[in-house]
């Protein structure tokens, strides 16, 4: 009778003759004796012992060769500065991955930044209740209903052309297109808003009209009550704020019908956001929202005395939320929560600047006041 293993000396398998062969050929196959250096290794080896000996440093491994004009130095440095902003983005990302453009996790705190559809017709009703979240350098549209409004000229969608009465579905593309430039020259140009001249917006009207012109050069000239180009142009004192990044906000939407020159008449409806802080002293953002209508025509040069590609101005109104009201020198002028309050209290009614559901029919003078920025 055979012995047992003790439970402290397990038995261990018994491996049969041939897997044992198979494994003594395998390993006899796979195992070589070290080879001896080729003449040319032994050849860089003694190079580079020699370069040693004479205090030379070779070449490191996979460098490229400096060129004169620097360039490949840079190349590297940026390189190296942006290994560190990734590595903390991404240990950023591990923190919140809604970080990242999409939320492709799923994670995002919601959709109230989703892109609002455009706007093709006046709205029914106001937005509704903003996010209490103040605005900041880096978010200037938290807490506003124009967070999900488009960025500057994406937010002017141009509706389909098409023929009306006589005139021919291009000259009408014409029109739509011309006015988007100006509502982009007058209230989107970066140099219209910090408050230079507006050439641009200028240019596009029909100089056939030398009273309107002569009324909008003596207000960017010298500004009064009577005659201020905040009126039309959108424009800020560089000495008093600055604006918060590159993005205005815009939404709005045109329509056009047969005009009353002999061509195509539009509308313009839009309002624009504008983030700014202090030019000096403490750091807060807050918004100016200005809304806009104006009604152009592109005339018939055949029928009127008109210059060709020039838009008629024919009627244009505003409505300014948060801008001091007895200021009239040309700008724009934000007010703060953080500043004590000038001049005399507002005795208009409160109103939403947000709300473009309204026609713009108050009285120009009366100054009241913003239910929100």
């Amino acid at each position: 009778m055979s012995e047992k293993p003790s439970d402290d000396q397990p038995s261990a398998p018994e491996i049969p003759d041939d897997v044992w062969e198979q494994f003594t050929r395998d390993t006899a196959r796979n195992t070589s004796a070290p080879k001896e250096p080729s003449a040319r290794a032994r050849m860089v080896t003694e190079r580079l012992r020699q370069q040693e000996a004479r205090g030379e440093s070779p070449p490191g491994w996979r460098t490229r060769p400096a060129m004169s004009n620097g360039r490949v130095a840079r190349r590297r440095k940026l390189w190296a500065l942006l290994g560190v902003p990734v590595a903390v983005a991404v240990a950023l990302v591990a923190l919140k991955p809604s970080l990242l453009p999409g939320d492709p996790f799923g994670t995002d705190e919601g959709t109230a930044a989703s892109p609002l559809p455009v706007e093709t017709a006046a709205p029914t009703a106001a937005p509704g209740a903003s996010d209490p979240e103040k605005p900041t350098l880096d978010k200037p549209f938290a807490g506003s209903p124009a967070l999900r409004w488009a960025d500057g000229e994406a937010g002017i969608v141009l509706p389909e052309a098409k023929a009306v009465g006589p005139v021919p579905e291009e000259r009408v593309r014409q029109a739509l297109k011309l006015t988007k430039k100006l509502l982009v020259g007058a209230n989107l140009d970066p140099k219209t808003v910090r408050g230079a001249r507006p050439e641009a917006a200028l240019s596009l009207l029909d100089p056939k009209q030398p009273e309107l012109l002569d009324e909008l050069d003596t207000a960017l000239r010298s500004p009064s009550a009577k005659h201020d180009p905040v009126t039309l142009f959108s424009r800020f004192d560089p000495d008093e704020v600055r604006p918060v990044g590159d993005v205005i906000k815009t939404r709005g939407h045109m329509t056009f019908k047969k005009g009353s020159h002999g061509g195509v008449a539009v509308r313009a409806d839009y309002t624009f956001v504008y983030p700014v802080v202090r030019a000096d002293g403490p750091v807060e953002v807050t918004r100016t929202i200005v809304r806009r209508v104006l009604d152009v025509e592109l005339a018939d040069p055949a029928q009127y005395e008109v210059t060709r590609g020039r838009l008629l101005l024919l009627e244009y109104d505003q409505e300014i939320g948060n801008s001091s009201c007895d200021v009239h020198d040309g700008y724009l002028h934000p007010e703060f929560s953080s500043s004590e309050p000038t001049g005399a209290p507002p005795s208009g009614p409160t109103t939403d600047p947000y709300d473009r559901s309204k026609d713009l029919d108050r009285d120009p003078d009366e100054c009241g006041t913003v239910s929100r920025t």
